[in-house]
Formats: C-alpha cells, sequence, structure tokens
C-alpha cells in the first residue's frame, strides 16, 4: 500500500489505525451482524455507539456539565445561520473579520440583525489576526463572534478575546482538538468534523446550556438549539457512520496521551515547515508570524508558472493537494492531526530540493 501524505485543507487526511480499525468492522461491528452504516440510529447498539463519541469528547477536551455537545448536520456553514437565529435575542452582535468564513457568517448574520465588525484584517488580504479594541466592542451585544482559526488565510488567534460578559462563539473548525482549550471560556464552539474529527458530513456544537431555548419564533424546527439538545442529537437520522468514526479518531487521540500531547506534536510540525520557509529566499510564508496557524500553512514564491510546476511535481511525489485556494493562490499545506511528523519532513525535503533545482 502506498499511501500519499495528504496536505488538503478538508476533507482531510485520518489517522491510519482509525482507517485500518474501520476497515476491520466495517462488514459487521462487533457482533451485531451488520456494518454500523446500517445500523438503525434507534438501535441500542448505536445508542452506545453515539454515547460513547460524546463521552470521549466531554473527556478529551474537558467539557464542564452545563455545556451540551449536539452532532448536527449543514457543516459549519448551516452554523452561520443557526447561531443569530438562536443567540440574537435583542437584534444585535459583534463580529471579528478574518477572512472568508467570517465574512460568509457575517452575511448570514446580517438577514437575522444588526452586525458590528469590530475589527478586520481584510485591508492586508487577512494575513493577520486583528487587534480588537475595547471600546468598540458593544456590552450589550448578544454574542461575540470569531472564526478561530482560518482555513484559508492560514492565521489563528493566539489567545481568546476576553468578552467580558458576552458569550463568545467560536468557528473552531480547522483547529478543533488540535491543543487543549478551555471550553468555559467561551458560549458555543462549533466545528465541521472534516478537518481533524472525523470524514466530512457532521459538524459538532458544544453550547452552554443558559444560551439553549431562546430561538427567534417561527423558525424551522430542525434550526432550533433546543430541538436537538432535547433529543441527544436524534431528533432525525443523525450521519450515523460519520459520528461512529469521530468516536475511533477520539479513542486514537487519548492513545496518544490526549491534546496536550497532541499539542507538541502539532507544534513541532509547524515549527519545522515555518523553519524552513523563514530560512528560505525562494518560498516565503504570507502569514504574519504573531497570527501564524499550525493547522495551515500558506505560502508562494511568486512566479505562478513555478508554482504550478511545484504543485505538478509535488504531487508525482507522493505529496499531494497543496495547491492554495483560489482566492489566495500559491500554495497551502494543511497539517492536521493526522499528518505524520514525516510527512512535513518529507515537504520540506522536496521543497529544499525544488529551491536548489529552479533557483
Amino acid at each position: 500500500m502506498a499511501r500519499v501524505y495528504n496536505f488538503s485543507a478538508g476533507p482531510s487526511m485520518l489517522p491510519l489505525p482509525v482507517l485500518e480499525r474501520a476497515s476491520r468492522e466495517m462488514v459487521e461491528y462487533g457482533s451485531s451482524g451488520q456494518s454500523v452504516m446500517e445500523m438503525s440510529h434507534r438501535s441500542r447498539e448505536y445508542g452506545e455507539i453515539i454515547a460513547h463519541c460524546e463521552a470521549l469528547l466531554r473527556e478529551v477536551m474537558a467539557i464542564p456539565d452545563n455545556y451540551k455537545v449536539l452532532f448536527l448536520q449543514g457543516g459549519a456553514s448551516l452554523q452561520f445561520s443557526m447561531v443569530p437565529l438562536n443567540l440574537m435575542t435583542t437584534g444585535k452582535a459583534d463580529y471579528v473579520l478574518t477572512g472568508q468564513w467570517a465574512k460568509k457568517a457575517i452575511e448570514e448574520a446580517r438577514k437575522v440583525g444588526q452586525v458590528n465588525v469590530v475589527a478586520s484584517s481584510q485591508d492586508k488580504t487577512y494575513s493577520y489576526i486583528p487587534n480588537i479594541p475595547r471600546e468598540a466592542c458593544d456590552p450589550q451585544a448578544d454574542y461575540f463572534y470569531i472564526c478561530y482559526n482560518n482555513t484559508i488565510y492560514g492565521t489563528a488567534f493566539q489567545e481568546v478575546p476576553d468578552t467580558g460578559s458576552v458569550p463568545l462563539v467560536a468557528d473552531v473548525s480547522s483547529c478543533f482538538l488540535s491543543e487543549p482549550m478551555d471550553v468555559s471560556r467561551f458560549g458555543m464552539l462549533f466545528a465541521g468534523a472534516q478537518k481533524n474529527f472525523g470524514p466530512a458530513g457532521v459538524v459538532v456544537a458544544i453550547i452552554r446550556e443558559d444560551l439553549i431555548g431562546h430561538a427567534r419564533e417561527g423558525i424551522p424546527t430542525m434550526l432550533d438549539y433546543k430541538t436537538h439538545a432535547d433529543n441527544d442529537s436524534m431528533f432525525n437520522t443523525p450521519p450515523t457512520y460519520a459520528i461512529y468514526v469521530c468516536g475511533l479518531v477520539l479513542e486514537w487521540l487519548k492513545s496518544l496521551g490526549g491534546l496536550s500531547a497532541m499539542a507538541a506534536i502539532n507544534r513541532e510540525k509547524a515549527a519545522i515547515l515555518y523553519d524552513y520557509l523563514d530560512s528560505s529566499s525562494f518560498f516565503r510564508g504570507t502569514v504574519e508570524r504573531n497570527s501564524r496557524s499550525l493547522m495551515n500553512v500558506p505560502f508562494v514564491i511568486g512566479d505562478a508558472d513555478l508554482e504550478k510546476k511545484f504543485i505538478r511535481e509535488a504531487e508525482a511525489a507522493g505529496l499531494v493537494n497543496l495547491k492554495g485556494h483560489r482566492s489566495v493562490g500559491g500554495m497551502r499545506a494543511s497539517i492536521y492531526n493526522a499528518m505524520p511528523v514525516e510527512g512535513v519532513r518529507a515537504l520540506v525535503a522536496f521543497m529544499k530540493k525544488f529551491e536548489t533545482d529552479n533557483r
């Protein structure tokens, strides 16, 4: 078997032990005589699978008891609408504009109420995390929204903003489970699974209980967090197989030593790549140093033809999905949890050779 190193921003690599375990259990899960794909979501067997996944997530993240864990559908993009429909109770919220996904969230929130953009990095193509002036923040806002890690632009908040009594809501899709996170600092976190948690098709929302039950009157039943909280994510058929794989990923994470151990590995991987970019006069990182993401590393050569050649030759060498997002260009290496250190070393070795051959 010749597996490539997959640097895709999502869907991304899954840990090989998880894939191997899922492969062994594909035809029959345990002694059930059936695949998880075939199970009724109302069955005892599947009830144990989803409960185990939630319990593991609570353990790995140290989620406080006064938070609900919801397994939802529609991806993080549906949360751009669900958040204001459920949390914008007086009709106004603060947002920080740090990239395309934050911009899309702002556009959806404006359909519901008043959005105050308190800070933005649009002036420099979202290449940094802006300072957040306290005087620009509304202490009466229903919530304060950030995209914690910006997949396209490779920026990340280096610390949790202090929003006082205003609940902090964060899209953590591309940094979820990459390092310890104090859930109690947030009113709500949500993440699409297809970066660090599992296959595409499920989004997890972690919501403080007091924020549930205040949805706008008349919104569709499926868009009300209370619907899913009251039914343990089983109001309708959930993405059963994706949740099962998420549970396997959590077991793998726990076996490594949890989020602290994962964070140390992620810092090592990022340092290998950033140190090379900082020393190279051929490749250049595009993010200001104090805003760099551990998960998504965009870089450029500055010559479109050479960049196309790099992507083409890298793919031939088993380093795939390095093309940057169409809105940015260049290259991007997404080095999520499942990317081994060896994969990043292989990428840097290839970059060094390419630099020598094409200078």
